[in-house]
């Protein structure tokens, strides 16, 4: 069965951070039924966006079985996700926009995010792959820099710069 290279970044700000990122990783080594290939240091950083806690982040690569089209694994991978940031205390009924459109950042037990799915390049209303603000974000890049395999750094070397 051909495998996917995805990679996800995990953050939290609230409660006992190490564990909350500790326990995001137990249930999605269970969702996935495996554990990650690499794992990245862990790194703290200001909260981005909005006043709040400190976050601490980390990024993760897991080698998953491809089902379907890419679209359609990475939108079940998100919804995956979505389940364990759920499990973990995520309100997911906070707003994401304001009136203008503008992102709204929350405190948070757990976020995680997909930030690349191989090396496709994915556009949907709900998920856009690779993660469209990774090169902004250090807490991100760093971290994704350390696992990322030649794939992702040679089909979005924009992210890398």
């Amino acid at each position: 069965m051909e495998r996917v290279n995805v990679y996800l970044g995990l953050g939290s700000n609230l409660g006992d951070r190490d564990l909350n990122l500790l326990r995001a990783m137990n249930l999605l080594d269970e969702t996935f039924g495996t554990h990650p290939e690499r794992i990245s240091r862990i790194v703290e950083t200001p909260s981005w966006g909005f006043e709040g806690p400190a976050f601490l982040n980390l990024c993760v690569l897991y080698r998953l079985p491809r089902t379907g089209n890419p679209e359609d694994h990475a939108m079940e991978i998100l919804r995956q996700v979505k389940e364990v940031e759920q499990k973990l205390g995520r309100d997911l009924s906070e707003p994401l926009f304001d009136a203008e459109g503008n992102r709204i950042y929350h405190n948070r037990t757990i976020d995680i995010d997909i930030l690349c799915y191989g090396d496709f390049t994915i556009k949907t209303h709900d998920l856009i792959i690779p993660h469209p603000l990774i090169a902004e974000r250090n807490f991100v890049k760093k971290p994704l820099l350390e696992i990322s395999k030649p794939e992702i750094r040679e089909a979005f070397p924009e992210i890398f710069e």
